[in-house]
């Protein structure tokens, strides 16, 4: 008996060892695992265009290469360009003239042969006022006709008005342009001006500079290719506007709110896990791949785009690192 008392305590001893072992087992086997939301590293890009279409000249700087704000990246060589400079320079030079001309009045020549055609025809006038006044006492007297005194009187009178316009073209000569002319000369010298302005921002416009402190990772043409207005040339990025993008079901937003903060996982650095703050939540237009949240009354799940900045600058980071959230 006492054999078989101590067989059977040994026998429950083993089988409840065996229920616990099995409890334990099942219950880490049943635990869910923390959810792992994944993302990407993303970064400003700016994209350096030309102005103006013509041919890439020379390129200064290569892929990889990092530049300062302000550097001089491409030249693009138009020939064009140069041609309208010229017009524009001409037309200039000529509104200038004009501004000169009006602002100076006319010249001593023309001054001097106004007074002199006025004099000359104020000669006219004295004759014609002889004669007129003849003629005037002969047909008091009836020696000549009426006919021939109404002749000498318009004679008389259109030296009269000959006399008269020449006076007023020497006092035009006098007096120079008019306000509006010179008015009008200063408004053809600014636009004028006004097209060189132009025509140089284009002409500086042909050597393409650095947007901001970065890295080129792209260029699109090869020296001596022709590119036209807007074409992009070449992509610099940002690397001091880095941030995490997250696609993340709505279901999952529970700790990430907007101001609040996230341990973030960088594979490509180590183990080492990293501060960022949400900045932004973004409803995506396109739903999620549909999952039954609840046993009865499905309904699908919409995603958010997620945006983290990391709180303080993270050494070697570079976009389209792959982070890691886990929720």
């Amino acid at each position: 008996m006492k054999n078989n008392t101590k067989s059977l305590w040994i026998g429950i001893g083993v089988l409840i060892a065996v229920v616990v072992i099995v409890a334990m087992i099942g219950l880490f086997a049943i635990k869910p695992e923390p959810e792992v939301i994944m993302g990407e590293v993303s970064a400003s890009e700016y994209r350096v265009a030309n102005k103006v279409p013509g041919r890439i000249d020379t390129i200064f700087v290569t892929e990889g290469e990092s530049v300062m704000v302000g550097d001089t990246l491409a030249y693009v060589s138009s020939p064009e360009v140069d041609a309208k400079m010229m017009q524009a320079k001409a037309a200039q030079s000529a509104a200038a003239a004009q501004s000169v001309k009006a602002r100076n009045g006319a010249r001593q020549q023309q001054i001097a042969s106004a007074y002199e055609m006025w004099q000359k025809a104020q000669v006219g006038v004295d004759i014609a006022k002889k004669s007129f006044d003849r003629v005037q006492t002969l047909y008091e007297k009836n020696v000549v006709s009426a006919q021939k005194r109404d002749e000498v009187e318009a004679q008389y009178n259109a030296a009269l008005a000959t006399a008269n316009a020449a006076k007023q073209q020497y006092d035009m000569a006098m007096e120079g342009a008019r306000d509006e002319d010179k008015l009008a000369a200063q408004a053809l010298v600014a636009q004028a001006s006004g097209a060189v302005s132009e025509v140089q921002s284009y002409i500086d416009s042909r050597y393409l500079v650095a947007p901001c402190d970065g890295e080129v990772v792209e260029i699109y043409p090869r020296r001596g290719e022709l590119v036209g207005t807007g074409s992009p040339v070449m992509s610099v990025l940002d690397m001091g506007d880095v941030w995490f993008s997250f696609s993340v079901r709505e279901d999952m937003l529970r700790d990430l709110k907007v101001g609040s903060e996230a341990d973030v996982y960088i594979p490509a650095l180590g183990e080492q896990t990293y501060k960022a703050r949400v900045t932004q939540l973004k409803a995506m237009a396109s739903y999620a791949t549909w999952r039954a949240t609840k046993m009865t009354g499905q309904y699908d799940v919409k995603s958010f785009d997620v945006k983290l900045v990391p709180t303080e600058p993270i050494a070697d980071l570079r976009p389209g690192m792959t982070v890691i959230i886990k929720n």
